[in-house]
Parts: structure tokens; C-alpha cells; sequence
């Protein structure tokens, strides 16, 4: 029985992604070590600063310096070409604030 108290913890199993998360599935892939595609790798992106990684980011996106916490998200999901002018994210938004929060919250969940 003291052996189990020392185990290491279980890994929680992976999110979920959200029905809605299709519409970024097209652009971006979501899993961890997963390849950039026309978009960058979302796994781990929540709390990082925008622009940061690997991917050939634009430069009005690198210039934003965006912090991607729960409020930020929820305003680049919902209009990222108003949100920084010139992004090469050419995708019109989601407008329906349950479905962005439905999607910042399985981004929280890859960490």
C-alpha cells in the first residue's frame, strides 16, 4: 500500500477536441509533437506568447505580441484579421461566444 502512494500519477487522457474545433482542425493540427500545417501546431499554445515557435509566423501576428490567455483567444477566434490587421490568418471568426469558449477551454486542456 505504500507503494501506491509513490506511484506517479496517471496522465489524464487527451481533450476532447469540440465539434467546433473542426473549423480550426482544417488549418491547424492539435496534437502533441503534431506537424504545423497551413496554421501553427495549437497543442500547448494557451499561455504562450503569439508569434513564439518554429512556424513561419507573420510579421503583424509577431508585432502584436499577443499573451494567448483565456481573454485573448476569445477575441482572435472571433475576428483575428480586425484583431491584427495583415495576419495571414485569413478566417472570418466564430461570432458565438459559447462556441470560442467551448474552443479556448479544450485549448487549456493541451498542455
Amino acid at each position: 500500500m505504500a507503494a501506491a502512494a509513490h506511484a506517479a500519477p496517471a496522465q489524464a487522457a487527451p481533450a476532447t477536441p469540440p465539434a467546433v474545433f473542426a473549423r480550426c482542425a482544417v488549418c491547424h493540427d492539435a496534437t502533441k509533437g503534431g506537424p504545423d500545417k497551413i496554421g501553427p501546431n495549437l497543442h500547448g499554445v494557451f499561455g504562450k506568447k503569439g508569434g513564439e515557435g518554429k512556424f513561419h509566423f507573420s510579421a503583424p501576428f509577431k508585432a502584436a505580441k499577443l499573451k494567448l490567455d483565456e481573454a485573448t483567444l476569445d477575441k482572435w477566434i472571433e475576428a483575428p484579421m480586425t484583431m491584427v490587421p495583415g495576419t495571414a490568418m485569413a478566417f472570418p471568426g466564430i461570432k458565438d461566444p459559447a462556441k470560442r469558449k467551448e474552443i479556448v477551454e479544450y485549448l487549456k486542456t493541451l498542455r
